[in-house]
């Protein structure tokens, strides 16, 4: 009883809030006035930004990709996830990939009155490369303003996908870019203004009226930060226009809401370490000897019921993942693998794995197991986790469950299969898992090698084509003899693409999504210019 009270007045502050700054849409379960310019958002508390709305910091970028509305970004993505623009009007690349030339808007202006030129956009580049934490870009050696509306950036490398990382780097003013202070009163020039944040609670933004591209129908932008459980009670209060939930609430109704379900390419995986066990420099355990076996890591990737998974744990709302890019322009549909347990069962036996009388598997006298993690605290990991080792042990794989915080997890999983959330809206998330990068980053879990994988993406990132270097791409997921497929090294087994959920008022016209990436945060308002009521 005394949470509930205590969700009622989350509920119930968070519509004080919504008095205070005078939005209509929020006052009482009877909904907005039809017609109103405005809306608002329940969003999950991590959604908000730590370090606030500087690009610098992150803002836009990262694992949760979005676009950041209060800045403008040289490119932007379109609904199939191909290159389109905004600030940029064109761009050039060179033979050797190593200079990019963009071409801006002239007469773009920041929300002070102060013209944007390509020194703003170089200043904006050197800063992050300089700052973020966040992304990398060690492949920019440095940018520099040609003229007022050019601007070029030398790379250190060829970088085929640059135009995916312009698409997420807001553009800052340098004549008032302080980063003690940005963050939290940012300047930009993109669709929206920031009017109020209350950390913790909200935030506002307003339509930018100097906005150089089409106007925001919606003039007005409330988020407010509420745990799951707060958004749905928010909701059945009238509340909110738009409350993120998730399949654990898909079976409840809501009056005046319906369930919208957005296609994400945010999916769970688990990582099978490749190579036998042992340490590494540090001392750290590495590999597992049960999944070295390319033969055991191909059982499990065909033995693995994704749509049983997803009508049972997700209660419908997702789609079988076979990539870590399944329907992105650069997937590779040979990714795609059909539950087959016989056909596990005859690979573990082929490889040795014999069964025994107590129903698990065993060879040279060692039993057949998994000892799986997923992080403490995420309820649908860990019903994909169980689930999984169900799945495991019908097979004749004897699974353990454990429960880890993040803390330990990236250390445990250089040995021991972990439930992932992954899924990005550029191919170098493909690079990051299986590209051979030595003892860090991503692909530390396998931790794989493939040398002509590795050089299909090497030879991607180095074309001068972004649609060509796709090819490239697609042929590094499997080229016919060898890959990251069921057929080739399959170093991760990938589970099901969790779709994003939420609840809508009706009335409410919500844009065409894109797919979502990982994280159930910002992408749904990357249009939000772009809704309306009826």
């Amino acid at each position: 009883m005394k949470r509930f009270s205590f969700l009622i007045s989350v509920v119930l502050s968070g519509s004080l809030l919504l008095a205070g700054c005078g939005g209509n849409a929020a006052g009482s379960s009877s909904g907005p006035a039809q017609g109103t310019d405005t809306v608002v958002v329940a969003m999950d508390p991590n959604s908000e930004p730590a370090s606030g709305f500087d690009p610098a910091f992150g803002w836009g970028a990262g694992e949760h990709v979005h676009e950041p509305l209060i800045q403008s970004t040289l490119t932007v993505t379109n609904a199939d996830l191909t290159i389109g623009y905004d600030l940029a009007t064109g761009y050039t690349v060179s033979e050797d990939g190593l200079t990019w030339t963009v071409t801006i808007r002239d007469g773009v202006s920041f929300t002070d009155g102060e013209p944007l030129t390509a020194e703003d956009v170089a200043f904006t580049y050197n800063t992050v490369k300089t700052s973020s934490s966040v992304n990398d870009f060690t492949m920019l050696d440095y940018a520099e303003a040609a003229d007022e509306t050019t601007v070029v950036f030398h790379m250190t490398r060829p970088f085929s996908i640059w135009p995916y990382t312009m698409a997420i780097v807001g553009i800052v003013p340098e004549h008032a870019y302080d980063p003690a202070t940005y963050g939290s009163n940012p300047i930009g020039s993109g669709r929206y203004t920031l009017v109020q944040w209350d950390r913790g609670q909200q935030v506002i933004l307003e339509a930018n009226p100097d906005y150089y591209g089409d106007a925001p129908k919606m003039r007005r932008v409330v988020v407010l930060f509420m745990e799951e459980d707060a958004a749905f009670l928010a909701a059945q209060a009238g509340q909110v226009d738009v409350a993120y939930t998730s399949a654990t609430y898909s079976d409840q109704t809501i009056g005046g809401y319906s369930l919208a379900a957005y296609n994400s390419v945010d999916n769970r995986g688990v990582n099978l370490p490749a190579v036998p066990a042992g340490t590494d420099g540090q001392g750290r355990a590495v590999g597992n000897d049960f999944t070295a076996d390319v033969q055991v890591r191909r059982a499990i990737n065909l033995g693995v019921d994704r749509q049983e998974m997803i009508d049972h744990v997700l209660n419908g709302y997702g789609s079988p993942a076979y990539s870590v890019c399944d329907g992105l322009p650069w997937y590779n549909g040979a990714s795609e693998v059909a539950y087959d347990p016989e056909g596990a069962a005859a690979l573990l036996e082929e490889a040795g794995w014999l069964l025994s009388g107590d129903g698990y598997r065993y060879k040279d006298g060692v039993r057949a197991q998994l000892d799986l993690l997923y992080s403490t605290g995420d309820s649908v990991r860990q019903a994909l986790c169980a689930d999984f080792a169900n799945q495991m042990e019908e097979l004749g794989i004897a699974c353990t469950l454990e429960g880890v915080g993040w803390d330990t997890a990236y250390d445990r999983a250089l040995s021991q299969p972990l439930i992932w959330g992954w899924g990005s809206h550029t191919p170098m998330e493909l690079y990051n898992l299986y590209h051979t990068i030595g003892d860090t980053g991503s692909a530390q879990y396998t931790p794989y090698s493939n040398p002509t994988v590795d050089s299909y993406m090497d030879a991607a990132l180095a074309s001068t084509d972004l649609e060509e270097s796709y090819q490239l791409w697609q042929l590094a997921q499997w080229d016919g003899t060898t890959g990251v497929t069921q057929e080739g090294d399959v170093p991760w087994v990938w589970l099901v693409n969790v779709d994003h959920l939420y609840w809508v008022r009706d009335g409410l016209q919500i844009a065409e999504q894109k797919i979502h990436p990982h994280g159930h945060g910002w992408s749904i308002v990357n249009n939000v210019d772009q809704w309306g009521w009826s």
